[in-house]
């Protein structure tokens, strides 16, 4: 029986999934998924901050091609200022909003509808869902490649589900992604009264050094497919914001997005040794969320951009622009490609996606498992 992609959406949205995730919202999608015949596994991992997080593993089928399709059931918080409940879908004038409607519930529903409407014939369909995209991942999918490695199981190739498309549904894929490093560097002084700058050592100057230093680094100059490397402060904070004390410490806030040209631990060992040239004593704490990665031509693209040309009649851009995936990780394990729906309110007040995007967007997915495992 077929699937109803906005049906499914709207109860995958309706239920609050900020992440980490468990729970209710993997009930749902276990429910849609049985029902298809897909063998389920499910298992939580991890304490606060960066847990409970739970993870799935749908499969039917056996043997090859194996078809993987990835993605995350948790979601930013909401915030303030919402039209409507962000937990409560609406639909009004064909668009459906609601904290999850493009990043990225709706793409899970429209592969559920997809693989409903597909008589499969060959080969293996896997989904391979997180419930900590969102965060830091730390018991999101990198536990999930670890539970299919433990079983010998290798997708052949991975679709993920983000929401790659920038103007109109179809128009960008994404290859690629940038790799990202966040930084904190911390240097340390004597607190002291600023009437008595000689009883107290400010590190604020100092801190000062070395931003001016990492800012006029030049990380290269990109690639064909990646752009150029940058490296943007975010915040820098002291213990005080009393305007007459000099404070015992600051500290900056920094994140590298990276090209393959770069590797997360070699830019952690240039701040490092800046800092240290700048103010000796400073510290750098360091968090890589992952390393950049590219897919290179193959079957993956072929069949993808394929679908799209015969649903939408344009020719998708291949991409490597924009924030990360969970790309990062699966790339261990097989090509990976992500594309999805028009991502302009990912993460904002009132995220919408079009209802007939919706449709569209698990029309492409059909035809795209047709051409692999009907």
């Amino acid at each position: 029986m077929s699937a109803d992609p906005i049906a499914l959406a709207r109860d995958l949205i309706n239920c609050p999934s900020v992440t980490p995730a468990h729970g209710n919202v993997f009930d749902v999608l276990d429910a849609a998924l049985t029902t298809l015949g897909f063998t389920v596994h499910r298992f939580v991992l991890g304490e606060p901050p960066d847990g409970p997080t739970e993870n799935m593993v749908a499969i039917r089928g056996e043997g090859g091609p194996h078809f993987g399709f990835a993605g995350h059931l948790d979601v930013v918080p909401p915030g303030d200022g919402w039209s409507s409940d962000p937990f409560q879908t609406l639909i009004e004038d064909g668009v459906l909003t609601g904290r999850g409607a493009v990043d990225m519930k709706s793409a899970i529903a429209a592969f559920v509808a997809a693989v409903s409407r597909v008589e499969q014939g060959k080969g293996t369909i896997s989904f391979l869902i997180t419930g900590d995209e969102e965060g830091y991942a730390t018991y999101g999918t990198p536990r999930i490649i670890d539970w299919l490695k433990e079983r010998s199981i290798r997708p052949d190739m991975i679709l993920i589900g983000e929401p790659t498309s920038v103007d109109r549904l179809g128009d960008t894929v994404k290859i690629g992604r940038r790799g990202s490093v966040n930084m904190w560097i911390d240097v340390p002084g004597t607190q002291g009264h600023v009437a008595y700058p000689h009883r107290a050592d400010n590190p604020v100057p100092k801190l000062a050094r070395v931003v001016a230093a990492l800012n006029a680094v030049h990380l290269d100059d990109g690639t064909e497919a990646f752009p150029p490397s940058n490296l943007e402060f975010t915040a820098v904070t002291t213990p005080t914001q009393a305007s007459n004390v000099i404070p015992a410490s600051a500290t900056a806030q920094l994140n590298i997005r990276f090209n393959n040209l770069q590797h997360g631990a070699d830019l952690v060992r240039m701040v490092e040794e800046i800092a240290e040239r700048e103010a000796p004593g400073s510290t750098v704490r360091a968090r890589i969320s992952g390393e950049a990665f590219l897919t290179p031509p193959g079957p993956l693209y072929d069949v993808i951009v394929a679908a799209i040309e015969e649903e939408t009649g344009i020719a998708p851009e291949l991409s490597t622009s924009g924030g990360t995936s969970d790309g990062r990780f699966l790339i261990e394990l097989c090509p990976v490609v992500d594309f999805g729906l028009p991502n302009a309110t990912m993460h904002k007040l009132d995220e919408s996606a079009a209802v007939e995007d919706i449709h569209a967007l698990s029309r492409i997915y059909e035809r795209i498992l047709r051409k692999v495992v009907a």
